[in-house]
């Protein structure tokens, strides 16, 4: 039998993947289970595989997969399926980012709608960010995964945004933007010199450039040495 704790994550952890296709961030179980420190949310995780309702996939080490839920709910089998579960082309969106629903994504090369969209290089500190554009490259995108506005695609290099669902290699589509409201992953462009694509929050008269892994530092700025260069709105992964 599970504590309620126990069993409020589980289910939590559930409809985190059913909804958005990847696990939630240890910040985003703690607020749900109103929990002060992440420690507790390791001791549930780690409960909850003992007892074989979770699993961490080997190839991510915050990765969560649900085995099974109690007894007196639905078998996982016919409750609604994982993104991972639906059959993808080799790019598949994902995360909070679009307004739509997490979904497979069709296969630009036969989409009528696609748009071509500037691939920029691996997004790295020390250059801005026309300096990562390679030229000539770029990436087919269905036209109905982007807002309005410009946007451009943005290959992500390290390792500092994995529990927003963000790994090394993927490719962001970017709409392009000056400001972004708290909270918004954004292209930020540092003391006009340095691009990183972090959580944006604002502190009083600072900047905070968070990181989506605790083994990465926030960074906080002053305001006039941040400026915003686009808003996270997809994310790209080939299989």
């Amino acid at each position: 039998m599970l504590t309620r704790k126990q069993h409020e994550l589980l289910m939590f952890i559930d409809r985190h993947l059913r909804e958005t296709g990847f696990s939630p961030s240890f910040e985003e179980m703690k607020g749900a289970l109103n929990l002060k420190s992440k420690s507790g949310i390791h001791r549930l995780i780690t409960a909850l595989e003992e007892r074989g309702f979770l699993r961490r996939r080997a190839h991510r080490a915050r990765a969560l997969e649900v085995i099974r839920l109690p007894e007196n709910l639905a078998p996982r089998a016919s409750r609604a399926p994982k993104t991972s579960d639906v059959p993808l082309g080799p790019n598949v969106i994902r995360g909070p980012f679009a307004a739509q629903p997490p979904r497979p994504a069709p296969e630009a090369a036969n989409d009528p709608a696609a748009v071509s969209l500037p691939l920029f290089g691996r997004i790295a500190a020390g250059v801005p960010i026309e300096a990562l554009r390679d030229s000539g490259a770029s990436v087919d995108v269905p036209a109905a995964l982007l807002g309005t506005g410009d946007h451009y695609a943005l290959e992500v290099a390290g390792d500092s945004m994995i529990d927003a669902g963000i790994l090394d290699g993927d490719t962001v589509l970017i709409q392009r933007a000056e400001t972004a409201e708290n909270g918004t992953i954004v292209v930020a462009l540092v003391d006009e010199n340095e691009v990183t694509l972090k959580r944006l929050r604002r502190r009083g008269n600072s900047i905070a450039l968070e990181p989506a892994n605790p083994r990465h530092e926030t960074r906080i700025f002053g305001p006039d040495r941040v400026r915003v260069q686009g808003r996270l709105v997809g994310l790209l992964r080939r299989y």
